[in-house]
């Protein structure tokens, strides 16, 4: 499945690449738009931090990994999603549809949230197996950073590219050299130059956003497989 799945990141990029212009990055290019159609900015109500003040509006990025006539799931950090309502998933920066948390690992930090819109484009998921060997590997994250004060300052809705290093393998956790700031949490951290989604941002440090960290992709698949068998998938 892996080198399927590989093969055709390389077809889907070596076509899109050929289309390109002829840049330096153009490798680089034609992944973040082959990925862009699969990130979906979440928006929802969440608890007031301090009790007794308003419910307040709350934003996260996911990303599509499967989608059908039933509908499309979404996959994002739990800490996003968690006792929210009024869940919506905005597609293409333009449509707004309504979402529901169908599977939710706090543990892990991950849910998959689901919407009844098909048609969508799935991203498709790589692994995080051996990373330890691959430190220094190049890294993106694709999300959309406090998406309410762009749009407050008339900047409009827009996904944001940012790049760094694989710093570290941790328990648990993938250590990236690229800040995750507060609305990129639940995007894709992917390689550079192959594509592939190697884990989930996911933002630890509530007073320290420059360090960034990722929830490895292989636990992603751990969680959809208890999330399916659930479900009677």
């Amino acid at each position: 499945m892996r080198l399927f799945a590989s093969a055709l990141i390389a077809a889907l990029v070596s076509a899109m690449s050929g289309c390109a212009p002829g840049y330096a990055d153009d490798r680089f290019v034609a992944i973040v738009r082959m990925l862009h159609p699969s990130v979906v900015l979440l928006s929802m109500r969440v608890p007031p931090e301090h009790k007794g003040d308003q419910y307040e509006d709350g934003f996260g990025t996911g990303e599509v990994i499967r989608s059908g006539a039933w509908g499309s799931d979404i996959l994002t950090v739990a800490h996003v999603v968690d006792g929210s309502w009024d869940l919506h998933a905005t597609i293409d920066n333009h449509e707004k549809v309504a979402a529901r948390v169908i599977g939710i690992n706090k543990d892990l930090d991950l849910a998959l949230v689901r919407t009844t819109r098909t048609g969508l484009v799935p991203a498709l998921l790589g692994s995080s197996h051996d990373l330890e060997r691959q430190l220094g590997r190049e890294v993106a994250v694709l999300g959309y950073p406090i998406p309410d004060e762009f749009q407050d300052e008339g900047l409009g809705l827009a996904t944001t590219i940012a790049t760094g290093r694989l710093s570290s393998v941790r328990k648990g956790a993938l250590e990236v050299s690229l800040p995750i700031v507060p609305g990129e949490s639940g995007g894709p951290i992917v390689l550079i130059d192959t594509g592939e989604i190697i884990g989930i941002a996911d933002s630890r440090f509530d007073d320290e956003h420059s360090i960034g960290f990722a929830v490895p992709v292989d636990d992603v698949k751990r969680f959809l497989h208890k999330v399916d068998a659930a479900h009677g998938f």
